[in-house]
């Protein structure tokens, strides 16, 4: 509970406060078992205990003030947490041996009698256990601490990755808002300005021919305008935006219905077939560029759609007759069809755009299967 109640710095606080009373207490024990409790044992001692508060800064200097209280008093803690820190925090490792050597032969100063050869033996035994153990402890410790370093850098890399991950799904984001902004704003747009057009050439008052004109002018100016949006959009990265609910192919009827291009509807299908929403987006974008264009270029001309559903594939063809009139000169970038053959490659299928006897066909053929379902 408090590794993940208290903050890292009063951890390490928490962390001293216990090691430093632990050495205190092992160095009363350790003076008053002596039975020879002399100033210079507790000066000795003192310094030890206190020299574990510089050993974060100075690991050797803590390490060597605790010494001499190992020799003297066995006050062997402070020592051992000193010996601790300095394989913890040194990046040298002679520097760490040499410190356990000097443990070492402290700690087998504290023979002061003459043992036996097996006495001998374990105390080499128990010397060199109590000589290795903080040292291990300590390079397991600083081992942890590498690895956590090098985890959160991997981390930070794994992050950084997924920003340019980002940065590009925004940029394909932006190139598709670009698409739906034409197909869906310079579809209405356009039929806005061939009807005023149209109401311009037909209409038998002033002041409705004034109104188609001005009604038209701003439709072209209009179609201008969003042609620069479009090239803005289109190399640019920026905000995710939500796109207006997406049609289908059961849309087509209505589309049909408010591009005022006649048009006759075919639909060819094959079994229960329910192409994917992709699909089906990209047909009525098609089907929606296909009589956008008409109107704008072929005005007069009636139009033929016939739409093939499989369980292999679904394709478009739109096909229109010769017009009957001049067209009224709308601007036109060919950001439509640009944008349908990215749609159509994007979906693993193909764009064929180009006259056909007298008029224009327009087709697009894209497979069911592999297609994003969204």
């Amino acid at each position: 509970m408090l590794s993940t109640a208290l903050s890292p710095n009063r951890r390490r606080m928490l962390m001293d406060g216990v090691m430093i009373g632990l050495a205190g207490a092992d160095a009363v024990a350790s003076i008053l078992g002596d039975g020879r409790v002399t100033i210079g044992a507790v000066v000795l001692a003192a310094v030890a205990v206190a020299a574990l508060t510089i050993r974060e800064r100075a690991p050797y200097l803590a390490l060597a003030l605790t010494l001499p209280a190992l020799v003297s008093s066995t006050v062997a803690i402070a020592a051992l947490i000193a010996l601790f820190t300095v394989a913890q925090r040194s990046q040298r490792t002679y520097l760490i041996v040499l410190s356990a050597l000097a443990f070492f032969v402290c700690w087998t100063a504290l023979w002061r009698q003459p043992y036996s050869g097996v006495d001998t033996v374990l105390n080499l035994v128990y010397a060199t256990v109590f000589t290795a153990a903080p040292v291990w402890l300590g390079l397991l410790v600083k081992a942890r601490s590498d690895l956590s370093e090098k985890l959160a850098e991997i981390e930070r890399a794994r992050r950084h990755e997924e920003e340019l991950v980002i940065e590009k799904a925004v940029a394909a984001e932006r190139s598709a808002l670009a698409r739906e902004m034409h197909d869906v704003v310079s579809h209405q747009v356009s039929l806005i300005a061939v009807q005023a057009g149209a109401l311009q050439v037909t209409a038998s008052d002033r002041a409705s021919v004034e109104a188609a004109r001005t009604i038209r002018t701003l439709s072209v100016r209009t179609l201008d305008e969003l042609r620069e949006m479009v090239d803005v959009l289109r190399p640019a990265a920026g905000h995710r935006v939500e796109l207006a609910p997406q049609p289908s192919i059961e849309d087509l009827d209505a589309l049909v219905a408010t591009s005022q291009v006649p048009t006759t509807i075919e639909v060819v299908r094959a079994g229960d077939v329910d192409p994917p929403a992709a699909v089906q987006r990209a047909i009525y974008r098609a089907a929606q560029e296909g009589l956008t264009n008409i109107a704008k270029h072929a005005p007069g001309a009636s139009a033929r759609l016939v739409l093939r559903l499989d369980d292999r594939q679904a394709s478009l063809t739109l096909t229109n007759t010769r017009p009957t009139r001049d067209p009224e000169g709308l601007p036109s970038a060919h950001h439509g069809l640009l944008g349908l053959e990215e749609r159509a490659e994007l979906l693993g299928g193909s764009l064929r755009a180009g006259p056909c006897g007298d008029g224009f066909e327009l087709c697009m053929t894209l497979p069911i299967h592999g297609a994003p379902s969204k």
